[in-house]
């Protein structure tokens, strides 16, 4: 219940903030438009890429400035006077940042069925996974004890546009070279994209067993680095 108090502190404040509805809104859709115009790609191939360009750019754009607008608004001191400890904290981070996610890719399924593409419903499964494990990959953003939202945007932006194309979005794993390969399988958006063309009926680079397996493995180690560097960073936010 305490985290789910802190989710709802988050939506109500962090929502409509203007790097979350430049980074999670603005950015997916101006990235895809300049992919997609004049390109002559399957439809399927284009609403996959861009479910999972939604999913994570929504997801990783929330959870990365709560911190610092805290530590810069002197919220976090009131905070840290209620009963909670630092795993509660950030499981509320998480949760709240996850919703947004969910609902903005909410988005671009409802066009896929619009448009007559149909869609393996374990695709719903794959959008929660991928949007608790990307609220946890942001929130490792802003465990950088800067109480500068902009600093901490930078750093997560520095990691982000490299994934975006690295992981299969806009160029298949069996295209890129070598060294692209070994980089595309350190990345959890690479194994969300696999399930997003999966889920709409094209053909993957891995076992969709193995997509979900590593997408697990990679939200239980970012929650738990998380709170341990949180834990680290939280009084020196003060």
């Amino acid at each position: 219940m305490k985290a789910l108090a802190i989710a709802k502190k988050d939506v109500l404040v962090y929502y409509l903030k203007g790097p979350v509805v430049i980074f999670g809104i603005l950015l997916p859709i101006f990235l895809f438009l300049a992919f997609w115009i004049g390109r002559h790609l399957q439809l399927n191939f284009l609403i996959a890429g861009l479910i999972a360009m939604t999913v994570f750019f929504s997801s990783t754009s929330v959870s990365p400035v709560i911190a610092p607008w805290e530590g810069q608004m002197r919220t976090l001191e009131r905070l840290l006077t209620y009963p909670i400890d630092v795993k509660t904290v950030v499981l509320g981070d998480v949760i709240a940042s996850s919703i947004f996610g969910i609902l903005l890719t909410t988005i671009p399924i409802a066009i896929a069925f619009a448009l007559g593409l149909s869609i393996n419903p374990l695709i719903a499964i794959g959008v929660i996974i991928s949007a608790i494990c990307f609220s946890s990959l942001g929130l490792l953003f802003s465990a950088y004890p800067s109480n500068i939202p902009a600093t901490v945007m930078m750093i997560s932006a520095l990691v982000r546009f490299p994934m975006i194309f690295i992981s299969g979005i806009f160029i298949p794993l069996n295209k890129l070279p070598e060294f692209g390969k070994v980089l595309a399988y350190l990345s959890p958006l690479t194994y969300f994209t696999d399930i997003s063309r999966f889920c709409l009926g094209l053909r993957t680079f891995f076992p969709v067993y193995l997509d979900f397996t590593i997408l697990i493995t990679y939200t239980l180690l970012f929650f738990i680095l998380s709170v341990k560097l949180h834990e680290r960073a939280l009084l020196r936010r003060l």
